[in-house]
């Protein structure tokens, strides 16, 4: 299964969520650790919701980039 991640740079690490699966988060150093992490995160906290019967989320995100004039 795919899920969009969202990455953000902050000042002295990175984080990233999923749109797709709200609470799941995770943060690294660098963009390779936080892409690692939420690989992580991901699979736990929807190994969490098998166990207790709960639904998995869909993917539904998409990323699109736009330009705009400033």
């Amino acid at each position: 299964m795919k899920y969009t991640i969202i990455i953000e740079r902050a000042e002295n690490n990175f984080s990233a969520y999923s749109p797709d699966v709200p609470g799941c988060v995770a943060t690294g150093k660098t963009e390779e650790e936080v892409m690692e992490r939420m690989k992580e995160a991901l699979e736990f906290h929807l190994e969490g919701l098998r166990e207790i019967d709960m639904e998995i989320p869909r993917h539904r995100a998409t990323v699109r980039e736009i330009e705009v004039r400033i």
